[in-house]
Formats: structure tokens, sequence, C-alpha cells
């Protein structure tokens, strides 16, 4: 099989409602170490760091709803800011892969999501092309 390794995905095929931060950016830890310490990319090098993310699909259950993005990057990535009067802060990823893998303990199908930056939303006009730029007319 040619595809072998992490899938890229474009942001708008991932999350086509959007996604909104709902935790903070913390450091994801090397479960093989010996020690407490953050994991590294195994490709890159670089560090991991994870931020829980809202899907805004108003199909999703509940449970579906949450996911935890990993960050590929050298310093601590920074939440963008979050809406006037809403904790929540809307936020794009740039660089997204998912990597498919069996979950251990329901033996089900499962996806790690990673990415290169995260960032503010682009501006709705600014943003969207295309087909999307159709679709929002």
């Amino acid at each position: 099989m040619a595809l072998q390794g992490p899938i890229p995905i474009s942001f708008e095929l991932l999350f086509p409602h959007g996604c909104y931060v709902v935790g903070e950016v913390s450091a994801a830890k090397d479960f093989d170490a010996k020690r407490d310490t953050q994991a590294k990319d195994k490709l890159t090098g670089l560090p991991v760091w994870q931020v829980p993310v809202m899907d805004a699909d108003p199909s999703l259950k509940a449970a579906q709803k949450t996911v935890t993005v990993k960050i590929l990057a050298e310093v601590q990535p920074v939440v963008p800011p979050s809406l006037p009067g809403v904790p929540l802060a809307p936020a794009e990823f740039d660089g997204l892969e998912v990597k498919p893998y069996v979950h251990q303990a329901t033996g089900r199908l499962a996806y790690s999501i990673s990415a290169r930056t995260m960032r503010a939303p682009r501006s709705a006009s600014a943003g969207k092309t295309g087909s999307a730029a159709k679709d929002a007319a």
C-alpha cells in the first residue's frame, strides 16, 4: 500500500463547522519513558503539546464532540483569544494529520490528530475559497 504513516488532512475536511478550544495547552506525556518527560514526535523530534477542542458539528453525539489535538512545536502554543462573553476560543489548525490506531480498551478504530500550528480563525470571507465560498453565498 502506498499510504503509510500519518494521513494529511485539511482543517475544513476534519472540522467543517469549526472547533473551539475548551481547555489549556499542556505538554503531552511520554508514556514509554521511565520518568515523567514530555513526548517528542518520532519523525521530527519536536516536543508534543496537547489541547482539548470541541467540534462544532451539531450532528455529533456529545461523546464525539471533544477530541485532543496534539501540536508538534518547539515552544508551547498559545490559545487564540476567546469570544467576547464566552469562555470558548475558536481555533484553526495548520499541518493537520490523522493517525488511525486500534483503541486497546474498546478494540475499535480510533484516530490521533496532530497539527503543526494553532491560530485564530481567518475571517469568514477571506478564508473561504472555491465551493466553500459558493456554499456560504
